[in-house]
């Protein structure tokens, strides 16, 4: 069993409860107020298993879906058992290291939530990147691939136009946040992943 379909399973799970629980879901949602003046540190954490809609949690499982696995698979080959902590981490990891920027703008405005498994899903979709920077991916609106080497960059550099101009109701520092936890996780893991995705501009 992968943890990629333990997190899929759960993630789908809660999100449809919350889907039909308003109370729920405002419980389970990132409050940074709430968790600095009131300790609900939980917060952190079960933000990323509700989601505001069934576009807004398809788009994300079905990307962890993709990357997670191919991801895990990859650990595990290459780790063998410590394949599966080294997955784990990255997306609990991942979870946490989203909401840093969050807390520091936010910690005193009571009324900021947010929610989404975005900020883990970068973070595997980073990793995914570094770990194979020739893959060939694709983006949503290009209809031809990509090398990952080129995809990562032209995806923050969305990520980082739609934050500049505002108003898709996107945390997009959470995205950012998790996409550097990724590309950290796995230099710390093995430095080589960082050197071998840089050689790809030299050649």
């Amino acid at each position: 069993m992968y943890i990629t379909y333990l997190l899929l399973a759960a993630t789908i799970l809660v999100s449809v409860m919350a889907f039909n629980d308003e109370s729920l879901k405002r419980r389970l949602m990132f409050n940074p107020y709430e968790l600095v003046h009131y300790g609900k540190w939980y917060r952190a954490i079960t933000h990323a298993f509700v989601h505001a809609n069934y576009m807004h949690l398809g788009f994300n499982m079905f990307a962890l879906w993709m990357f997670g696995l191919s991801l895990e698979k990859a650990l595990i080959f290459k780790y063998d058992t410590k394949g599966y902590l080294y997955f784990g981490c990255l997306y609990l990891g991942g979870i946490l290291f989203s909401t840093i920027t969050s807390v520091a703008r936010h910690k005193d405005h009571p009324h900021y939530f947010s929610l989404g498994a975005s900020g883990a899903v970068m973070a595997v979709v980073f990793a995914y990147i570094l770990m194979f920077p020739t893959a060939e991916l694709m983006f949503l609106f290009i209809p031809f691939p990509l090398p990952a080497y080129v995809f990562g960059p032209l995806l923050l550099a969305g990520e980082y136009y739609m934050s500049k101009r505002g108003g898709t109701g996107i945390a997009h520092d959470a995205h950012f946040a998790g996409a550097i936890f990724g590309l950290i996780f796995m230099t710390i893991i093995d430095y080589h992943y960082l050197l071998d995705f840089f050689k790809q501009f030299a050649k």
